[in-house]
């Protein structure tokens, strides 16, 4: 009887993906992910919690995210759980879990945080045409990224 092994996590990446080859000729790509939590703790108030995970992908999935996840790009990952086991050089026998991806999603992205915030809600100060401006520029700003992705091969 197989047991299921699947999870789904989603987070920033943490350092700029590198792809490698291994001996068999097959391309694979460490990416490194943090994942942010927050919870009310006993005394009421907020508590942040960050979880680093080490996320494995292989093939053409591997060429993609080292293309299109730079440090700080949110990921989603769909994937299952292996465990590495090995020896340290004074002889312990160590272990290591990792996630292989099976499946990844890229979260969109603007250029930068306060275009992306005015993009989303205009200021009520600004005159209507200028609001009509910022909203065009915003819309062609996101069409153009939208064709990006588009040409992307899976």
């Amino acid at each position: 009887m197989n047991a299921l092994n699947q999870i789904i996590i989603e987070g920033n990446v943490v350092q700029q993906p590198k792809k490698r080859q291994n001996n068999n000729g097959t391309y694979y790509c460490y990416v490194p992910i943090a994942v942010n939590r927050s919870y009310k703790g006993s005394e009421g108030k907020y508590v942040k919690e960050v979880s680093y995970f080490d996320i494995t992908t292989f093939g053409s999935v591997a060429e993609l995210c080292e293309k299109w996840c730079p440090k700080g790009r949110g990921i989603r990952v769909v994937g299952r759980l292996h465990q590495n086991a090995f020896k340290t050089e004074d002889g312990k026998s160590r272990s290591k879990i990792e996630i292989i991806a099976e499946h990844v999603e890229f979260k969109p992205f603007l250029k930068k945080d306060a275009e992306a915030a005015e993009c989303a809600a205009p200021g009520k100060t600004a005159g209507r045409k200028k609001k009509e401006a910022k909203q065009s520029s915003c819309a062609e700003e996101i069409q153009e990224e939208q064709e990006e992705y588009d040409e992307i091969e899976f």
